[in-house]
C-alpha cells in the first residue's frame, strides 16, 4: 500500500493532524518491527496501551499514526489520524484498499493443511504471475487486514489464509477479502469446543462462500459428506470436488513414497502425474486444490509440474529432516486434531523409508469436552502398528499411554508431562540411521523442541 495520509482519511471518515505531504507505505501494530514509512496502529488492552509506544513508532521510521479519539495527551508533532476503535479502523482501511486492487484473490480455510496448501498454491502460481501470500499465521480478525494493505498494487495473485475459532468469523474475513476462488481442505475435531459438533465445524468453514464474488469458484474435500451436503444446499454454486471418491471431479487415483516426497497419479479434470517435496497422503490432497487452480488459470503442464516438484513448504508440516546419526525426523510438530494425527499415522504405518518406526507425539488441544476419547480412540489405530518405540508427551496423552499399557504393546512405551528429557534420551539412545521417527502434535505442545535437542539447535536458542 501507498497512499496519503489525506486519502487514509478520508477512507476512514478521520479527522488528523500534520497530515500534510505524509505518503504511507505500510502498516504496523508492532513499534519494535515498524519499518519507515508505516502506518502505527495502537491498540489498547487490559495490560498494554499502544499508544505510550507511538513516538518510539515514530523514531523507528514510522511516518504517521492512528490515535484513539478518548486518549489524552496525542502528541503534537506527530502525524495522526483520530479514530474511534483501532481494531475496525484497520479493518475499513483494508477493505478501502481491497476494492481499489485488481489482483484475484484466493481464500483458504479447512481444519487441518490451510498452511501448506497456500504454499502449494502460491508455489504453482508463482512461475507465471506475481503472487503474494499470507506470512505465518496472520489469518484472523487483525492479520488478514494486515496481509491486504501488504500487498502491492502490482500483484496479480494474492493467496489468503483464513482461520476461525467460532461461527461468523470466516464470513467476516471472506467479506473483507471478496475472494474469486475459495479453498476447503477438510473437516477435522479442532475447535470442538466452540462449535459443538463436526457438523457446526463444516458450517463454520463453509462460511468462506459468504464473501465470494459472482462467477466465482469453490473448491473442496469431496470425500467429506459434510462439505457435499452443504454443496447440495447451493444449487447456484459453481464447487469442484477433489479427492479419492471417484464421484469426484478431480481423483487422486495413487501416491507412492520415495527419499524426495510423494509421487502421486490423477485423472478427472487433469491427468498425469505429479511429485511434491513432502510426505503423507494428505498433503499430496492438498495439493490436488493446487492443481485444480493452476489449470483454472491456465499455467502450463510443464510449469506446474516444476513448481510442485520445487514448492517450498512452510516448516512442521510433515517435514522430513535427516539428523546427524542418519536418523529421519518427520516433523509435523505445527498442529494437531484427530483426523491429521490419524493421517500422519496412516503415513508412518505405510512408509518403507526406514525400517525402525518412531512416534513422539504430544496433546491434541482444543477438542472439548471429548478430549479424551479423542486421545484414547488413537490406541486403536497405533496398536497394531510395527513399532519400534512410541514416546508420548503432555497430561492428555496420559489417556492414551494409560490405553497402551492396559491393553499391551511390544514398543518402548514412554510418557512425559511436561519435561522433553526423557524422550530425548530414549532417541539419542536406540534411534539411528535404521529410524523413522514422527513428530506430532498441537502447537501449544512445541514437540520440535525433541529435534532441536537431537540437532544441536537447543544449544542456539
Amino acid at each position: 500500500m501507498k497512499r496519503k495520509l489525506t486519502e487514509i482519511a478520508g477512507w476512514l471518515q478521520a479527522k488528523g493532524q500534520r497530515m500534510e505531504d505524509v505518503t504511507v507505505t505500510g502498516v504496523s501494530i508492532d513499534s519494535r518491527t515498524v519499518k519507515k514509512g508505516d502506518l502505527f496502529i495502537p491498540f489498547r488492552g487490559e495490560q498494554v496501551n499502544g499508544h505510550q509506544y507511538v513516538e518510539r513508532a515514530i523514531a523507528n521510521g514510522a511516518f504517521a499514526s492512528l490515535w484513539l479519539t478518548d486518549e489524552p495527551n496525542p502528541p503534537a508533532d506527530v502525524p495522526l489520524l483520530f479514530v474511534e476503535d483501532s481494531e475496525l479502523a484497520l479493518q475499513s482501511m483494508a477493505r478501502a484498499y481491497r476494492d481499489e486492487l485488481q489482483c484475484k484473490i484466493i481464500g483458504i480455510t479447512g481444519s487441518n493443511g490451510k498452511t501448506s496448501t497456500k504454499d502449494l498454491v502460491a508455489s504453482v502460481l508463482g512461475p507465471s504471475f506475481d503472487v503474494r501470500k499470507t506470512e505465518g499465521n496472520f489469518n484472523n480478525e487483525l492479520g488478514l487486514p494486515l496481509t491486504m494493505l501488504s500487498l502491492e498494487e502490482e500483484t496479480e495473485f494474492a493467496v489468503l489464509e483464513m482461520g476461525m475459532s467460532g461461527f461468523g468469523e470466516i464470513s467476516f474475513l471472506s467479506k473483507l477479502a471478496k475472494p474469486h476462488y475459495v479453498v476447503i481442505t477438510n473437516i477435522g475435531e479442532a475447535h470442538m469446543q466452540d462449535l459443538g459438533s463436526r457438523e457446526g465445524i463444516a458450517k463454520a468453514k463453509f462460511e468462506i462462500i459468504d464473501g465470494l464474488q459472482q462467477g466465482g469458484q469453490l473448491y473442496y474435500d469431496g470425500d467429506e459428506p459434510l462439505l457435499r451436503s452443504l454443496v447440495e444446499q447451493h444449487p447456484g454454486l459453481q464447487a469442484i470436488a477433489f479427492g479419492y471418491g471417484k464421484e469426484n471431479d478431480l481423483v487422486l487415483e495413487a501416491i507412492e513414497t520415495g527419499d524426495e516426497g510423494s509421487r502421486f497419479t490423477v485423472a478427472g479434470l487433469l491427468t498425469g502425474d505429479y511429485s511434491i517435496p513432502v510426505y503423507g497422503t494428505h498433503q499430496v490432497k492438498n495439493a490436488l486444490a493446487a492443481l485444480l487452480l493452476a489449470k483454472e488459470v491456465a499455467v502450463s503442464e510443464e510449469t506446474i509440474c516444476a513448481a510442485l516438484r520445487g514448492a517450498k513448504l512452510t516448516d512442521m508440516r510433515m517435514q522430513p529432516v535427516v539428523t546427524a546419526d542418519g536418523s529421519l525426523f518427520i516433523n509435523d510438530a505445527y498442529n494437531a486434531a484427530p483426523t491429521s494425527m490419524r493421517a500422519a499415522l496412516d503415513f508412518i504405518d505405510d512408509t518403507q523409508l526406514r525400517k525402525e518406526k518412531w512416534l513422539v507425539l504430544g496433546d491434541m488441544l482444543e477438542l472439548g469436552e471429548d478430549e479424551q476419547r479423542y486421545h484414547v480412540e488413537l490406541a486403536e489405530r497405533i496398536l497394531p502398528m510395527d513399532l519400534k518405540g512410541i514416546l508420548l508427551y503432555g497430561s492428555r496423552m496420559k489417556w492414551l499411554y494409560d490405553e497402551l499399557q492396559k491393553r499391551g504393546t511390544t514398543a518402548r512405551l514412554v510418557w512425559s508431562e511436561n519435561d522433553y528429557a526423557p524422550l530425548v534420551k530414549v532417541l539419542h539412545t536406540f534411534a539411528g540411521k535404521d529410524s523413522i521417527v514422527l513428530l506430532k502434535g498441537s502447537r501449544g505442545m512445541a514437540l520440535e523442541h525433541v529435534l532441536n535437542a537431537i540437532t544441536g539447535e537447543a544449544d542456539k536458542e
